[in-house]
């Protein structure tokens, strides 16, 4: 089964069910030449994987612009069939950031306009479908915020917005004045935090679909040896093998199982693995096992 799109939340975007994450695509991991990034996004949309997740800070300010480089490989016409998202307001020393000594958070009106503008141009597209506030900034001024979206969308510059890694409080308090369309969390077996903390309730209550970061755990799972890691990965091992499958099919599966639907964004970029990714969709976990997994991270059963 290959990927396929759906509502983010109703009135979101239409994204893929899996989500190509570019964090690690240049300089923050394989370094990929453009014929190799162009190779590799020609490769996830024949997949299915049609929506690409991207941040302005990855590969220290670099990746969108490598990316953008890329998708020109495929002609004007490849843009209607993808969905691109990006993030802002994360300030990273640097020396492509001269200007900045100390990290820190910006989500002021005259940041999220230059970092989008910014995005634009590095990803050589005219418009954002998707811009999320990288982290909830202890700063923010709502109406600020709800100027600078206003006005990117009514310029036509970006259709949609969201969020990733706030609270429910902090969602709540921005979505009073403007419309989100999603939270992009980290969500997996050994930090299972949005399933009871109240994040995943939020998005259930509000019709919206949530983000997953790192739904497979990271390094920490496939290079880790903690007891935890090696407890956790017995358990999926076993169930994989009931299944027929292999681990990380059985994880994202477990990501996607929440009523949520949670989508995942996936780190590789490795084809091989995208194709056995593919493979979650068509993947129902049994609630016992799904619970089996929850246990074997967390580390005990539920109460």
């Amino acid at each position: 089964m290959n990927a396929t799109n759906s509502p983010l939340s109703p009135n979101g975007p239409q994204l893929s069910e899996l989500v190509a994450g570019t964090m690690t695509w240049g300089e923050w991991g394989a370094n990929y030449s453009t014929a190799e990034q162009a190779d590799l996004i020609g490769h996830c949309l024949e997949l299915g994987i049609t929506t690409f997740d991207h941040a302005d800070i990855y590969g220290d300010y670099s990746t969108e612009e490598g990316f953008g480089r890329a998708l020109d490989q495929h002609g004007t016409g490849v843009r209607a069939q993808l969905q691109l998202v990006t993030k802002c307001g994360i300030q990273l020393e640097t020396s492509r950031r001269p200007d900045t000594y100390v990290k820190h958070y910006n989500s002021s009106h005259a940041h999220i306009m230059a970092s989008a503008e910014r995005s634009l141009t590095n990803l050589r597209t005219d418009y954002l479908d998707l811009l999320l506030l990288h982290r909830p900034d202890p700063l923010m001024e709502v109406d600020e915020i709800a100027r600078a979206f206003t006005e990117l969308r009514n310029a036509g510059k970006v259709r949609h917005f969201g969020v990733s890694n706030f609270t429910p409080g902090q969602f709540a308090l921005l979505a009073d004045g403007v419309e989100l369309v999603t939270n992009q969390v980290e969500c997996h077996p050994m930090h299972p935090d949005p399933l009871f903390d109240g994040t995943y309730d939020q998005c259930q209550r509000r019709g919206i679909r949530p983000m997953v970061w790192s739904p497979l755990g990271g390094s920490d799972y496939f290079k880790g040896d903690g007891t935890a890691v090696l407890r956790l990965r017995a358990k999926v091992q076993e169930i994989a093998g009931a299944y027929g499958v292999e681990e990380d099919v059985v994880l994202l599966a477990w990501c996607r199982r929440h009523p949520t639907g949670p989508l995942p964004v996936l780190g590789t970029t490795k084809k091989e693995r995208l194709n056995r990714s593919v493979r979650a969709l068509d993947l129902q976990l049994e609630r016992q096992h799904w619970f089996e997994i929850l246990e074997a991270g967390r580390g005990y059963e539920v109460a």
